[in-house]
């Protein structure tokens, strides 16, 4: 009988734990960070509604898992740490601006910039429709 309380108590203390843990949090600061950099004051109101509503993780990543990092997320990716970097708002903001700077075809320095696209209303890394698929090479399972 013993067993079995302490066995209750630690599969309740686990599940309390894990709902209270926030694995996202950092990603949602990125986010948030950019949102009011680049949507708030956004001329182009509707295109901010639409990223703030329908496109949300999309900005960053790929497909279903938010292990896939689209072209954009994968430059800032290399600026920023998810754990390090989170509450560091000053670091977020420099590395938007870097990645902002960066061509969206890096072997192509004709083509549009990531912050260019978004002043345009558009995606840094592409059409909704398209990052919603997932990568080549990622085998559904």
């Amino acid at each position: 009988m013993l067993r079995v309380r302490l066995l209750l108590a630690f599969a309740a203390a686990l599940v309390l734990t894990s709902a209270i843990a926030q694995p996202a949090a950092a990603i949602q600061q990125f986010y948030k960070v950019f949102v009011s950099e680049y949507l708030d004051n956004h001329p182009d109101q509707q295109f901010a509604d639409h990223v703030k509503k329908d496109v949300k993780c999309y900005v960053c990543h790929q497909g279903k898992e938010r292990k896939h990092r689209n072209a954009y997320g994968q430059e800032l990716a290399k600026l920023l740490n998810a754990k390090k970097d989170a509450k560091d708002t000053d670091k977020i903001v420099a590395a938007l601006k870097t990645v902002a700077d960066q061509h969206v075809n890096p072997s192509d320095d004709k083509s549009d910039t990531f912050g260019a696209r978004i002043t345009a209303g558009k995606l840094p890394a592409g059409e909704l429709d398209d990052l919603k698929k997932e990568p080549p090479g990622d085998d559904e399972k």
